[in-house]
């Protein structure tokens, strides 16, 4: 065996002996998805916390980026678009809800674009196998989206804790299922 098939299957066989902590890992997000379904409006202010804290970041790092360019014009340029991130950031914390109404406000716009683009794509390949799955898909997002949208205002202050609550239990799941599977 080469010495590139022998680190692969010693990797393997490390994550293969901790297929436990996959399991836990799952489980406690599946716990943790759970507490969430149960509390959507708390759900979905941690998630308008944990974009303002992401955003904050992420414009104090573009304002100190500016510093470090030479153009006076690029150096402005980075400077107000990491303002423009951090005083973004502190809108979420300053007042959540109506963050929440922004941001469930542009998942809405997402939905629907990604959706037709997809439905768009798929409906190209037509000749092609699965290409009706492709355009369900779109159908479906651009669906989710108006939904979203006909709702919004007042489902804001819940929409984005159903989804996290339904990726952290997604999520669970699948730990858990490669942690099995590694058991085996």
């Amino acid at each position: 065996m080469t010495l590139h098939g022998d680190t692969l299957k010693n990797a393997i066989g490390r994550t293969r002996d901790k297929w436990g902590w996959f399991v836990g890992l799952g489980v406690v997000l599946l716990i943790l998805g759970g507490v969430a379904f149960g509390n959507l409006f708390i759900a979905t202010v941690a998630s308008v916390y944990v974009v303002g804290w992401l955003m904050l970041v992420a414009g104090i790092i573009e304002i100190m980026h500016a510093f470090g360019v030479k153009t006076w014009g690029r150096f402005f340029y980075w400077l107000l678009s990491g303002l423009l991130y951090a005083v973004a950031g502190f809108f979420a914390f300053d007042n959540p809800l109506l963050a929440s109404a922004v941001l469930t406000f542009l998942l809405a716009i997402a939905l629907v674009a990604s959706g037709a683009l997809r439905a768009w794509v798929g409906y190209s390949h037509r000749p092609e196998r699965g290409w009706g799955w492709i355009v369900a898909a779109g159908v479906i997002s651009v669906l989710a989206g108006l939904i979203i949208a006909m709702g919004w205002p007042v489902n804001s202050l819940w929409v984005l804790g159903l989804f996290l609550a339904i990726d952290l239990i997604f999520q669970g799941w699948t730990f858990i299922a490669v942690g099995l599977a590694l058991k085996k």
